[in-house]
């Protein structure tokens, strides 16, 4: 017998959604994580907004797991008690170019089933789904609801070798352990290339695409009270203003694209970058300095979005890769989709379990804009 059915490689959000999702339908399933804990990556340097799908491509793989994503996750936000400032965005255009991507994307949005609307007055693209939650605390409490599910989660557990079998596959750990299961699921964010290398899987390559923010306080107590979106071009939804659930404002990202997957930091030069944009958008910001700064690194492909299948060479290994910038978005879809991919892959999956209600979260003793900085030897002020 195996040591666990499925393994989930990976503690990200997507990593957790997974674990969550397998765990409430029956899959006995274990996620093993590199780092000393969850959320570490991408999962916790990222703006925490989650989208609505109203501006995704109709037709296309991510917009439909977002959608999907969008459909279950309010009873399980609720469930788990992951706090949510339901505060709506706002997108306003400034040029006549800007004002016709404005009506393409509320067309777009009528196409995805999401409600918006465009003020008569300035032409602004209302979308009142758009929210924020804390991703750190969404990831931990995903995996926490798994764990009471039976599922199990181990650190520092870094997957150093794969091997293959009749019966499934041994992933050899770092600390010379190993875990025996039927199928693995990779959901290894900027490594899941070179998780799937380990079964000979060269078919894609995720390099890290940099995001920096700005952190802000407001004077006079000042909050803003809605997300202001930016008009996104071919390459980046742009810079976004956004609130954080503690009361401060934050601006970003860029979108740098590098290669070092280590390279948390923050350039000198991103500042400007950023402000330049974002004054526009919110003048509140106009000759404020940034109270802290952070850098998130998404996973990118290579030529490649969403790649979510099994492998190429080893059918029992699938690959959840290329989960850009709205993984946290389409977790739970994400979730779903894999559990229905395990039965042609001989593993039985359940009805859907509804999560239990959970106990009280112990406050967190960091933002989470400021962990995965700290964890990175980094410090996130300025």
């Amino acid at each position: 017998m195996p040591d666990t059915t499925v393994a989930v490689i990976g503690g990200g959000v997507v990593g957790a959604a997974v674990l969550f999702t397998l765990a409430h339908r029956g899959v006995a399933a274990t996620l093993v994580e590199a780092d000393a804990g969850l959320a570490y990556g991408a999962s916790g340097t990222n703006s925490g907004v989650l989208h609505t799908g109203f501006d995704a491509k109709p037709g296309e793989l991510e917009t439909a797991l977002m959608l999907r994503a969008a459909r279950l996750r309010d009873p399980v936000l609720h469930a788990l008690d992951v706090p949510v400032l339901r505060c709506g965005a706002e997108l306003t255009p400034f040029t006549d170019a800007e004002r016709a991507t404005v009506a393409g994307l509320a067309e777009n949005a009528r196409r995805n089933g999401v409600p918006v609307h465009v003020r008569t007055e300035g032409g602004a693209l209302v979308v009142p789904g758009e929210s924020i939650t804390d991703p750190v605390a969404y990831t931990l409490a995903l995996a926490a609801a798994a764990v009471r599910a039976g599922a199990a989660v181990l650190t520092d557990a870094r997957v150093e070798a794969i091997d293959q079998d009749v019966d499934g596959l041994t992933l050899h750990l770092a600390d010379g352990g190993h875990l025996t299961c039927s199928v693995a699921i990779n959901c290894a964010g900027l490594h899941a290339d070179a998780v799937a290398r380990l079964v000979g899987d060269s078919s894609f390559e995720i390099y890290p695409r940099k995001g920096e923010f700005f952190v802000f306080e407001l004077p006079d107590g000042a909050t803003l009270d809605h997300i202001l979106l930016p008009v996104p071009t071919a390459r980046t939804k742009g810079v976004l203003v956004f609130p954080t659930l503690d009361g401060k404002v934050v601006a970003g990202p860029t979108a740098v694209d590098q290669q070092d997957k280590t390279d948390w930091t923050v350039r000198p030069e991103a500042v400007g970058e950023v402000l330049d944009t974002a004054v526009a958008r919110f003048p509140a910001l106009d000759g404020l300095q940034p109270v802290a700064s952070y850098a998130g690194l998404r996973p990118a492909g290579r030529d490649t979005n969403y790649r979510i299948g099994p492998s190429t060479t080893c059918a029992k290994l699938v690959n959840v890769a290329a989960v850009r910038s709205t993984g946290l978005t389409a977790s739970l879809g994400i979730g779903a989709h894999v559990a229905e991919l395990l039965p042609a892959l001989g593993v039985a999956i359940g009805p859907v379990q509804a999560p239990a209600r959970a106990p009280a979260a112990a406050p967190a003793d960091i933002p989470w804009w400021a962990r995965t900085a700290r964890h990175h030897g980094l410090s996130p002020t300025r």
